[in-house]
């Protein structure tokens, strides 16, 4: 391409008149690629037509001809030309990601001309209405620096914009859960938020040793982060986590606050949230810990949250009020129903933890609802009458529900090492709209660091090695990958490969399409581990990444563990957390030795699938290290966390055969199976052993993310724990090595690699007429099955019915008494082949990003 002297070599232009395209996130974007193509040396302008090597015009969809424009929010449509490229946008959002797409090209291209001028047709259309990052201000210790630090902001939510997230959500407060922390609280800054910001006029509320610059500090920080925010097109959301002033406990606060009790609480923090939304006119939604976690005790706690949201109203612009969904009973929807307000509630996932993509088939028996025991009123509602509420979507996914859903992705799972799996993300595209629910909050890598008090100033950065330290609150730029997959998968799980990969050659040079397998398969492990292994709900007692030993061995008790699992509280008797579609380790046993066994995935089967996962990564991993460039950051930090990946799957993988075979011992007292029971612990434990040698001098040797056993600490500390299971298992071999086995347990059937059947699942079923489901054989093996099916309700019990055969076809019937409800249905099936195996249809599939069951709507939906 050649052009005059005087002449720009890209040219942006617009319709100036027109608001869409001229809006200030599409200003911003096109500011953002002009600047990206100066930084490749190519100069750039925005202005009217005129001659240009290639020119971007940025016009509305009526204006794009030949081309299906696509008509939904956030939408775009791009048609390449050569040197003429044509964005046609269906509002500013849709404007602002098709431009930072081409930014994205030119970023990662050693042409970038060329690499524009190649651009072919497309549009794209998001799957996911909310697309949402969560950071957590956790600690004053290790969070003001980067909350002040305007750079952060400007590189970090840019990075955002890029991912297609479309909403921010700062939370604040989430340093405790109030009633449940049993050491009180110390480190409390921004946790009760007004009286860090301002005065309230009528009150004499302050925080003590915040005085009147650092408040104003503060305000201004917020509005700054909230204009940046929607500047970039995305939505600001502000989570007020805590209304509790005085955690109680003997609590020793570091910045008391004065002049609030019982008789004016309510009706300060609805005058403060009033000031707080007058201050800063960007937040567009509040995100509120409504139950007592939050502060404010069940008992009545409607009377509290309608004094806060007349304040929220009394300003007089829609906002969106999210309500942690765990413990929302209807006396709350009624306190939120006013005017201005837009109420969602925001369900967990899976629980505390980042689990498989798809939905709890079930809920543990541990969250059912239960009476309220009396002098339990403070914590009624959320610990027992709706108890199921904690870890899922509950009971809010009626079809004539009247107030949307969404859910939050906690961190329990994996706080520290690099994440990076497109099919889990892609996944999490496709299942996070289930039941008709908007969409998904993701907690950011990193998230509680410094938690409760546990913070230390300078060590928000959790590396201590010089040469893998990330200075100047750029601890987040190592997840980059992780936001990407992220945020580009959510908004549409079948982008194209091409959008990580050229970040992955950016950074990995050679190595990346390794790196990338050897993330993609090792990163599946730990979601893996939490769905099977649900032995604590709360990210506070559960951090699978750096694990605290549960024991095999009954004879070693474990106290951390016991107040969230079935006793006894040892490996053989956890549940998962998805009992439906897994076996956890005693029952499976027990099932086994009674010929009952059901067509769940059993701990063996888990055991195999992480040994490939972890084979596979290993493999790729060796490949990585032998073509990456040794001496490069990014790359050692990659490199070492794939190294723990791997050694904690092998660790998983020969925990699980080892409490299958101890469980087995306890079943029929053969010390066959205790032998080896002790033959995989040992090589689980070295494999977990050799974690503090891959890390040393790596990793601070205390990681805190609360105070707590299993939210602080490092693997070595975790060794020991492990050394006297084993020696409790060894123990119990010597004692019976004389025995003779009282009986033996048969072989489980092999699971068929097929189910060997086809389905259509209907467009709806309608309300109070029979709903027959059916499965064709493909071969003659199929010889039975059952259908298994519920309301999509998570309070509520599954059913079953036989499957009757006629002529190769197998069906089974819903009864109209049941579909007679406001709740969608889901179902699946399972399948008994000829050689004694069974089958789960549709089950899980390879790359474990499906959903193993089957919704279906209702024709009055």
């Amino acid at each position: 391409m050649s052009e005059a002297a005087d002449q720009p070599t890209v040219l942006v232009t617009r319709n100036e008149n027109n608001p869409i395209t001229t809006g200030p996130p599409v200003t911003w974007a096109v500011e953002t690629l002009t600047q990206r193509l100066a930084e490749k040396g190519i100069t750039a302008a925005i202005g009217h037509p005129g001659d240009a090597s290639l020119t971007i015009e940025l016009v509305t969809p009526d204006e794009v001809s030949g081309v299906d424009v696509p008509t939904g929010d956030e939408s775009f449509t791009v048609v390449g030309q050569g040197s003429r490229i044509i964005v046609g946008g269906n509002d500013q959002t849709g404007f602002v990601y098709a431009v930072l797409e081409l930014a994205e090209r030119v970023t990662h291209a050693a042409e970038p001309l060329e690499t524009l001028a190649a651009t072919t047709t497309y549009s794209e259309s998001p799957a996911v209405p909310v697309r949402g990052l969560v950071r957590s201000f956790s600690s004053v210790d290790e969070d003001v620096p980067w909350f002040h630090d305007r750079e952060f902001w400007t590189e970090y939510l840019t990075a955002l914009a890029s991912a297609r997230f479309n909403r921010f959500h700062l939370a604040l407060g989430m340093q405790y859960n109030y009633g449940a922390d049993r050491h009180g609280a110390t480190d409390n800054y921004l946790c009760f938020v007004y009286p860090f910001l301002f005065d309230v006029d009528g009150y004499e509320v302050a925080a003590e040793g915040v005085d009147g610059a650092e408040q104003k500090r503060n305000l201004e920080t917020l509005r700054f982060i909230a204009a940046e925010t929607k500047r970039r097109g995305l939505k600001f959301q502000l989570g007020l986590w805590n209304h509790a002033y005085d955690y109680g406990r003997d609590s020793v606060h570091r910045f008391p606050i004065t002049g609030v009790g019982p008789d004016n609480h309510a009706a300060y923090s609805g005058a403060g949230i009033a000031r707080l939304l007058t201050e800063c006119p960007d937040i567009d939604g509040l995100t509120f810990r409504v139950h007592y976690e939050g502060g404010i005790p069940d008992d009545k706690h409607e009377i509290f949250w309608r004094s806060v949201f007349e304040g929220a109203n009394s300003v007089g612009r829609p906002l969106e009020i999210d309500m942690h969904a765990k413990g929302v009973d209807q006396a709350l929807l009624d306190a939120v129903d006013l005017p201005n307000l837009s109420p969602v509630l925001s369900a967990k996932y899976w629980a505390e933890h980042v689990g498989l993509p798809y939905h709890q088939a079930s809920i543990r028996a541990k969250e059912t609802a239960k009476p309220i025991p009396p002098g339990h009123e403070m914590k009624g509602i959320t610990e027992f009458s709706r108890r199921f509420t904690r870890y899922g979507y509950g009971d809010f996914l009626r079809e004539d529900r009247n107030v949307d859903l969404m859910f939050r992705v906690w961190p329990g799972t994996q706080k520290l090492l690099l994440w990076g799996d497109p099919a889990i993300a892609a996944g999490y595209g496709r299942l996070s709209t289930f039941g008709g629910s908007r969409g998904v909050d993701l907690c950011e890598p990193l998230f509680f660091k410094g938690r409760k008090g546990s913070g230390e100033p300078g060590h928000r950065d959790p590396y201590i090695r010089e040469d893998l330290r990330l200075p100047g609150n750029r601890e987040w730029t190592k997840y980059r990958y992780s936001y990407l997959l992220w945020g580009r998968l959510l908004y549409n799980p079948d982008t194209e490969p091409e959008t990580w990969r050229r970040q992955l050659r950016s950074t990995y040079g050679a190595a990346s399409g390794e790196v990338e397998r050897s993330l993609s398969s090792l990163s599946r492990i730990l979601p893996l581990v939490t769905v099977v292994h649900g032995v604590g709900g709360s990210n506070n007692g559960y951090w699978p990444e750096v694990y605290l030993n549960l024991p095999i061995s009954s004879r070693v008790h474990s106290d951390h563990y016991a107040g969230d699992t079935e006793p006894p509280a040892n490996w053989g008797g956890v549940s998962p957390f998805d009992p439906t579609t897994f076996y956890g380790i005693d029952e499976y046993v027990g099932a086994l030795a009674a010929r009952e066994l059901s067509a769940k995935y059993t701990p063996l089967e888990v055991a195999s699938w992480i040994e490939r996962l972890v084979a596979d990564g290993a493999e790729a991993l060796e490949r990585a290290r032998a073509l990456a460039d040794g001496s490069d950051a990014q790359v050692k930090r990659t490199l070492i966390d794939l190294d723990v990946l791997v050694r904690m799957g092998r660790y998983f993988a020969g925990k699980f055969r080892a409490a299958v075979d101890y469980s087995i011992f306890h079943a029929t007292e053969d010390p066959g199976s205790l032998e080896s029971a002790l033959r995989h612990y040992r090589k689980a434990r070295y494999a977990y052993a050799e974690i503090p040698g891959v890390v040393e001098g790596v990793y601070q040797p205390d990681l805190r993310f609360g105070i707590e056993s299993s939210e602080h600490g490092h693997w070595a500390d975790r060794v020991p724990a492990i050394d006297e299971d084993l020696a409790a298992l060894a123990d119990e071999l010597r004692e019976a090595s004389g025995n003779e086995p009282a009986a033996s347990l048969l072989a489980a059937p092999e699971r068929p690699g097929e189910a060997g059947v086809a389905h259509s699942v209907p467009e709806a079923f309608t309300r109070g007429e029979p709903l027959t489901l059916g499965l064709e054989a493909l071969g003659p093996d199929v010889v039975g099955g059952t259908l298994h099916y519920r309301h999509v309700d998570q309070s509520a019990a599954w059913r079953s019915v036989p499957l009757e055969e006629i002529g190769g076809l197998f069906s089974g019937t819903i009864d109209g008494e049941y579909t007679a409800s406001t709740y969608p249905l889901m179902y699946f099936f399972s399948v008994r082949h000829s050689s004694g195996g069974q089958a789960l249809y549709p089950g899980l599939a390879a790359d474990l990003s499906n959903q193993p069951y089957l919704t279906i709507r209702s024709t009055g939906s």
